[in-house]
């Protein structure tokens, strides 16, 4: 069981980092149409925007949430380790960013964002760094 749930865990992993890097990617491009006066695209990626988040983001995090939730309690004793512990705070940080995604997400339907496309392409690396730090820690389970 354990191998499939991993599995599992891993493929949802990979679909919500996806949805993490594309999204605010948009945003970049979504910001670009507005300071353009691009009606036509601006109503492209706001549909853009809302599918990836509803159809392919949040489900997926959902997925790793329960799937790393159930090889937790398949192997409890990683809680007595501080990588699991530094994972999850990992984690917890990447919930609050793909709320703050939402956030943005409502501001660019509403027509109300005015953060620029330059903020929005420091805001794609914040997952990049979470990523390769928990990466790190789950292969190599430094402490």
């Amino acid at each position: 069981m354990y191998p499939w749930i991993k599995a599992l865990h891993l493929i949802a992993m990979v679909t919500w980092f996806a949805a993490l890097f594309y999204l605010p990617r948009l945003y970049v491009y979504h910001a670009i149409a507005r300071d353009h006066d691009e009606p036509q695209a601006i109503a492209h990626f706001k549909v853009m925007e809302r599918k990836l988040y509803r159809g392919i983001m949040t489900p997926s995090m959902i997925a790793v949430l329960l799937f790393g939730g159930a090889l937790l309690v398949l192997s409890p004793g990683w809680l007595a380790q501080g990588w699991i512990h530094a994972k999850l705070l990992l984690v917890a940080l990447l919930v609050g960013y793909h709320h703050l995604c939402l956030i943005y997400l409502r501001q660019f339907a509403e027509d109300r964002c005015r953060r620029g496309h330059l903020f929005f392409r420091w805001f794609n690396e914040l997952p990049v760094i979470a990523l390769l730090v928990i990466v790190f820690l789950a292969v190599l389970k430094p402490f």
